[in-house]
């Protein structure tokens, strides 16, 4: 099984994070908590009954993690990029065996990583370096214990993921990483500068988050 699990957004600063996408969404997105691991916190939502948003900043309060943070978010061109508004970081692909995509991909995903919020826990595909493969545009892979998807305990604002749009200098290269991965189907692949939004529908209409 594969499909979309959440969205990830990246902000400099949570609360204000925030308060810039209650503007632009029409709805304020719920705390969340404190990854140890990463040195990081976020805010979700629900949008679907197995899937959900994600808004995350560094934990500025927290101690710096012993190793680089996911999503890109100690490297300098991200930080300044999400300095004046969130903006999109990553999309995450849920799966029922981790341990197979990582080994049958034709290229290395990163390390499988367990990782914590609370009480919850997962596994997560991260390379040891923190980057985003093709800079976000292949998405990381999660895998959820049995049970519930976390989704179902998360406030519902009304907001629901549309389509995730990738584009890529050469789209006909990312449509083949895609398909070797049994994904290409989750987005919509352009033609252009490499870029990654979320099509999202809000109560205050259709957004484009990038």
């Amino acid at each position: 099984m594969l499909a979309l699990d959440h969205i990830a957004l990246g902000t400099a600063d949570l609360a204000q994070g925030v308060a810039a996408l209650k503007e632009t969404l029409g709805v304020e997105i719920p705390q969340g908590g404190k990854h140890p691991l990463m040195g990081t916190h976020n805010h979700v939502m629900r949008t679907d009954k197995a899937a959900f948003f994600e808004l995350i900043a560094i934990d500025k309060k927290a101690p710096k993690p012993s190793r680089t943070r996911w999503f890109t978010l100690d490297d300098p061109l991200t930080q300044s990029h999400i300095r004046a508004r969130p903006r999109a970081l990553c999309w995450v692909v849920k799966t029922n065996d981790i341990e197979g995509l990582v080994k049958d991909s034709p290229f290395d995903l990163g390390e499988i990583t367990t990782v914590t919020r609370g009480d919850l826990q997962w596994r997560l595909t991260v390379p040891k370096d923190g980057s985003l493969g093709e800079g976000g545009l292949i998405p990381a892979f999660i895998q959820w214990p049995d049970g519930p998807h976390p989704a179902t305990k998360q406030q519902d604002c009304g907001v629901r993921i549309k389509q995730i749009h990738l584009t890529h200098p050469h789209p006909d290269r990312l449509y083949e990483k895609l398909t070797a991965l049994n994904i290409a189907h989750l987005a919509e692949i352009h033609e252009g500068a490499r870029a990654l939004s979320f099509e999202v529908i809000t109560p205050k209409g259709v957004v484009i988050l990038d």
